[in-house]
């Protein structure tokens, strides 16, 4: 299985209210609460709290899923829903072995009218879980499992599928999904297009670095679509995602081949499932995730936190959801302060100081005017006033005071360093490199000299990425020789 994954970007959750309304129009949930209005007390359950015979019957009708193909399944499937969030409880029954008992509403019905959107989200939650924790059927449409053969699955037993495999692939999947999401389409997420389920499946279960998989893997990838097409009919009843099965047709005679991309218009490539998460599911995912003890960020996470923490934290986002998330940031606070905080926590000569002094440069331009004060308190600060200048000549300000040349050539190293630890662009990177080491006459004879702790991996880096042979020769011995001072000082 794929591993060492990089950090998840931040996610822009839409408001708890927005949510709670999705929650409650979802049709899990909503059968989950009608089931327990129409059970009231002393209805009669099983021994593990289902509905059986008679009861199951009429809960087929209260639902209306009467005549429905998958009926029954969908009223265990609320049911179990409404037992999971704490709608309903089973209490007491017969003594003895297999003996059932009794429904009682559960505590958790009167927050479906009287609590708040977050009350609603969490029944919403627990009723996710529920669904997620369904023990699929061990055959037919949906219920292949993710095994090495298209037959039996080998983790499964006499009594069917392992409980525990199926959760721990599930969560996998679902990871997998959101991963796709937050990466594609930034801190907006949900507004991306679906994912192909053959992708999907090929990403949790394709080994990292392996070229054309083999027909074993690709085998379990076929198994795998047909497992998940039946557990993503499912959670599109929750909410959580959207959902094209795959074409039953596909589905006639055994596990559906993976497709081949190249061979396959749009129109092919839906018929062998498209999902895709909602919002509610964004917000869902981020939860299970978070419990699990997964970092996945939300924009706003870091609003109350000092600047530093800032400057520290969107160093490793990607440009939207940095730019979002320092918007939330200063959203409230009094520019001027907020200038103040930012610039002194982008001082230091620490690894991290480069990329902290570009993202302070970048969220004081959300600062706009209020921050001229702040920044023009700073023209003097060897680490800071170069910064400064720049900042205030892109605004027009007038007496903006010339740089010392050394103060050029540092914060040239300084932006070059930052844009090496920002990963971003390479050919952007190239053009910046090429644009300051052109803009200065003689600027390898005195670059070399320049006291930051990054210089000569900067010359390094000149030297990889200049296209000018003769530039990037000159570059790697100014490189030799800032090495070469550094060690003799040390």
């Amino acid at each position: 299985m794929p591993s060492a994954r990089p950090p998840l970007p931040p996610v822009r959750l839409r408001p708890d209210a927005e949510l709670a309304r999705a929650a409650l129009a979802a049709p899990v949930l909503a059968r989950a609460v009608r089931l327990a209005r129409w059970a009231g007390p002393g209805r009669p359950a099983g021994a593990g709290g289902e509905l059986a015979g008679a009861e199951l019957a009429a809960a087929v009708e209260v639902l209306g899923l009467a005549g429905h193909e998958d009926g029954e399944a969908r009223a265990r499937r609320a049911w179990r829903a409404a037992l999971g969030a704490g709608l309903v409880e089973v209490r007491g029954g017969l003594p003895g072995a297999g003996a059932g008992g009794v429904v009682a509403a559960g505590e958790a019905l009167p927050l479906v009218t009287r609590g708040g959107p977050r009350d609603v989200l969490g029944l919403w939650s627990d009723a996710l879980e529920a669904v997620c924790a369904e023990t699929p059927a061990p055959a037919g449409r949906g219920g292949v499992p993710p095994a090495g053969t298209a037959g039996p699955d080998p983790r499964a037993g006499a009594a069917g599928p392992d409980p525990r495999a199926e959760a721990a692939f599930l969560g996998e999947v679902l990871a997998a999904l959101y991963r796709l999401t937050v990466s594609e389409n930034g801190p907006g997420g949900s507004g991306g297009g679906p994912v192909p389920l053959p992708a999907l499946a090929a990403s949790v279960i394709v080994p990292d670095g392996m070229g054309e998989p083999t027909d074993d893997v690709l085998e379990q990838v076929s198994g795998a679509m047909t497992h998940l097409d039946g557990r993503f009919r499912a959670l599109a009843e929750t909410g959580l995602v959207e959902y094209r099965p795959v074409d039953r047709a596909l589905l006639a005679d055994e596990a559906p081949e993976e497709p081949e991309p190249g061979e396959l218009d749009e129109d092919d490539v839906a018929r062998y499932g498209m999902v895709r998460l909602t919002p509610l599911g964004l917000y869902g995912l981020r939860r299970r995730l978070s419990a699990s003890g997964v970092s996945a960020p939300a924009v706003g996470d870091l609003a109350g936190r000092d600047a530093g923490e800032l400057l520290a934290a969107v160093g490793g986002y990607p440009p939207q959801a940095a730019r979002a998330e320092t918007g939330r940031w200063l959203a409230g606070r009094d520019p001027l302060d907020a200038a103040r905080a930012l610039l002194a926590a982008a001082k230091g000569a620490d690894s991290g100081s480069p990329l902290r002094r570009l993202h302070c440069q970048q969220a004081l331009a959300l600062v706009g005017d209020g921050a001229e004060p702040a920044v023009r308190e700073v023209l003097d600060d060897p680490e800071l006033g170069g910064l400064a200048r720049v900042w205030l000549a892109e605004r027009g300000a007038a007496d903006v005071p010339p740089p010392p040349e050394p103060m050029v050539f540092w914060l040239a190293v300084d932006t070059i360093a930052a844009h090496l630890d920002a990963d971003g662009d390479p050919d952007a990177l190239r053009d910046l490199v090429e644009g300051l080491a052109g803009r200065h006459g003689g600027f390898f004879d005195q670059v070399w000299r320049v006291e930051h702790p990054s210089t000569p991996e900067v010359l390094e880096a000149v030297g990889r990425l200049h296209r000018d042979r003769r530039v990037a020769k000159d570059a790697r011995k100014a490189a030799f020789r800032a090495r070469s001072r550094v060690g003799a000082r040390a």
